[in-house]
């Protein structure tokens, strides 16, 4: 596979990779799995979600409250 990146793009990535004493393709393959990897899971999240929502489980307007304040006080 083959991918075109722009000139700045590309400038910036060899600029990394060299900062870094790595290979410019070796950080492309690993942030696409990274993201591979984190769409994957979000599919499945949502999967989940739409399940629950199939089955008949909310969570009440008041609950979701509650949940965001003792997560995000303040």
């Amino acid at each position: 596979m083959e991918i075109q990146l722009s000139a700045d793009l590309e400038a910036r990535l060899n600029q990394i990779a060299a900062q870094g004493g790595r290979d410019p393709e070796t950080l492309v393959q690993e942030a696409v799995e990274r993201m591979v990897s984190h769409e994957e899971w979000f599919i499945r999240e949502v999967e989940k979600g739409l399940a629950a929502a199939d089955r008949g489980e909310f969570i009440e307007h008041e609950h979701t409250g509650q949940l965001i304040d003792s997560r995000y006080p303040g």
